[in-house]
């Protein structure tokens, strides 16, 4: 089992752990050094364990609001996945019938031939 030498609070400790954790002891000492060092900058040299006890709290407060964090995202997540599962299984409204009317065929010829007559009208009126 490996041992890790770790600083916390400007204090050297040596630790244990698993065969491959060495990485995840490191990062979890260096929260709680970061949490050491603003109590002894703030409030100056106190005994080793309440030094200790005082950065778990902090980062146990810190992580308590991360988790309520999560938990209204997840909350979140699960009310949208719930909306979108709603409306992909919604039956499809009822088709609205359109109806466009349909000219007749000779009708389109007799206006065609009306415009044709018109404009050769309008060309006559403008030569004379």
């Amino acid at each position: 089992m490996p041992e890790v030498d770790v600083e916390i609070g400007g204090r050297k400790f040596e630790v244990a752990c698993q065969e491959g954790e060495e990485h995840y002891l490191r990062a979890a000492a260096a929260m709680l050094d970061e949490e050491a060092s603003l109590l002894t900058a703030q409030i100056g040299r106190i005994p080793e364990a309440r030094m200790l006890l005082m950065a778990g709290l902090m980062l146990a407060d810190k992580t308590a609001g991360v988790q309520d964090k999560l938990r209204e995202s997840e909350d979140k997540m699960t009310e949208k996945e719930a909306e979108l599962d709603q409306l992909r299984n919604a039956q499809p409204g009822e088709v609205q019938r359109i109806e466009v009317p349909v000219v007749p065929r000779p009708a389109l010829d007799a206006l065609d031939a009306l415009a044709r007559r018109a404009e050769a009208l309008a060309e006559h009126a403008e030569s004379a």
